[in-house]
């Protein structure tokens, strides 16, 4: 074991990836990375066969590990701590329903974020509470507690065994939607309405907290989610508003004080540091992309060059990217869709453009709706997968209307998970410096003004 590296690990819906970090520089010295499979509900079991492949060797070598997990996740466990059945992931919209029923049950629009800070859709945990008790009640009542991926995979790391040591900390807490960050407490009487009884939830930890030690002795960190993760490994100040385009589509910033946002826009969400993190989030980013360039036959690289040939509002063409329905604005049922077309714009370049400003404003509504619980942002820090597209990053500028600024490449949220391992390790929050690749500045903010009207005007058209 070496106690100048720490490990981070970033469980997320694609994959799971480990880093390990010097604990003084954050330099990565390691790192690995295993799949998950494909889907909106998963076996946790697999979670912890690809924590296994992706740390091999790493994970026994460490001072300190960290886990940063995709956010609000439902696993269900017994009271043995076995798995009642596979988990359901934040991207899995079954329980829309549930949202709606509940919200209506406490007093409709606004009051959900009152109690909690977040007013609810499909995903969050506490809907496929509600969803299973009233959809599978056999499997529902083998239920004795309820946990987060990255609270499971930091428990199964300390051994597994008694659920009563279940953790979590403030962050992935928050996105439950049955923990309320201005109070920093649970809502137990929000779980008992959505399942019917009480369960055993994990204990909230403090962010610099150790809560337990691996069979080799590493300290374990608190761990947090994803988005939190994140925000620890990029290190955000004051006006940066970071973009992420993966999986989903995020839009979040630091901020001092809890948000609540009756419309539902915007999660009221903690960070991993004993702040606050207003976050928006799409269901539609990096893979609206993906299957733009399938249809049009070639990949996502030659799509950005394609896209750049288009001029700005792609001819007249509009993409409503709602290809997985969408969680914000609240359309789980939604599709894609494709508006202006005529014989003369309907061409592979506009068609690629269009994906790309689709995405984008989709993202910049998400920066509004930041603007309008306080947040004021100097500049955007863009990450994720999407990030690496030529056509994103030179679209992305005009479109948000604020200067852009490109990480390096890199795994923001496993290093965060590192750096907060660092932090339960030494006691102290290291500084770890993040390399910026590139920053540029809107160059027509008249173009991206046309573009985001275009959006806005089809979307009210199409969904109200």
């Amino acid at each position: 074991m070496s106690a100048r590296r720490v490990a981070g690990v970033d469980s997320s819906t694609q994959s799971c990836k480990v880093v390990v970090c010097d604990v003084a520089t954050g330099r990565i010295v390691d790192e690995g990375r295993a799949p998950h499979r494909d889907g909106t509900e998963a076996d946790p079991e697999d979670w912890w066969h690809a924590l296994g492949a992706a740390g091999d060797g790493r994970l026994d070598a460490v001072a300190a590990i960290g886990v940063a997990g995709q956010q609000h996740g439902m696993v269900t466990l017994s009271a043995g701590g076995s798995i009642v059945r596979p988990a359901l992931l934040w991207n899995d919209n079954r329980s829309a329903g549930a949202a709606a029923e509940l919200t209506a049950e406490v007093g409709g629009p606004g009051c959900w974020s009152d109690a909690v800070g977040s007013e609810l859709v499909a995903s969050f945990t506490v809907t496929k509470l509600r969803w299973l008790a009233r959809n599978e009640p056999d499997a529902a009542r083998r239920v004795a507690a309820v946990a987060l991926p990255h609270d499971w995979l930091t428990w199964r790391l300390l051994g597994g065994g008694d659920i009563d040591a279940l953790t979590t900390d403030r962050g992935d807490a928050s996105g439950t939607g049955y923990w309320s960050p201005r109070a920093g407490e649970y809502r137990a009487d929000l779980v008992e309405l959505a399942f019917g009884r009480s369960l055993i939830v994990p204990r909230v930890a403090g962010p610099a907290e150790t809560v337990g030690t691996t069979a080799s002795g590493a300290a374990v960190a608190a761990g947090t989610g994803d988005n939190m993760g994140a925000a620890l490994g990029l290190g955000l100040r004051p006006g940066d508003v970071v973009v992420s385009l993966g999986t989903s589509g995020t839009v979040f910033a630091c901020a001092d004080a809890p948000s609540s946002d009756a419309t539902g826009a915007v999660a009221g969400f903690a960070d991993a540091t004993g702040r606050f993190l207003p976050l928006v989030c799409t269901l539609n980013a990096a893979r609206v992309l993906d299957a733009t360039a399938a249809m049009l036959g070639t990949n996502v690289d030659e799509l950005a060059e394609l896209a750049l040939t288009a001029s700005p509002g792609s001819g007249g063409l509009t993409m409503l990217p709602y290809l997985d329905g969408e969680r914000t604005p609240a359309l789980p049922d939604a599709s894609g869709s494709l508006h202006g077309m005529r014989r003369e714009n309907m061409t592979a370049a506009n068609v690629a453009r269009a994906a790309v400003e689709g995405v984008l404003c989709g993202l910049a509504d998400g920066l509004d709706a930041l603007r309008a619980v306080g947040v004021e942002p100097a500049r955007v820090l863009l990450i994720g997968g999407a990030a690496r597209s030529r056509a994103v990053r030179e679209i992305a500028p005009d479109v948000f209307g604020v200067d852009v600024a490109v990480p390096v490449p890199g795994e923001y949220v496993a290093v965060g998970a590192a750096r907060q391992a660092a932090w339960a390790l030494t006691g102290e929050l290291p500084d770890w410096p993040v390399a910026t690749e590139s920053v540029a500045s809107p160059t027509d903010s008249n173009a991206g003004a046309a573009v985001r009207g275009a959006y806005a005007e089809w979307r009210t058209a199409t969904h109200g």
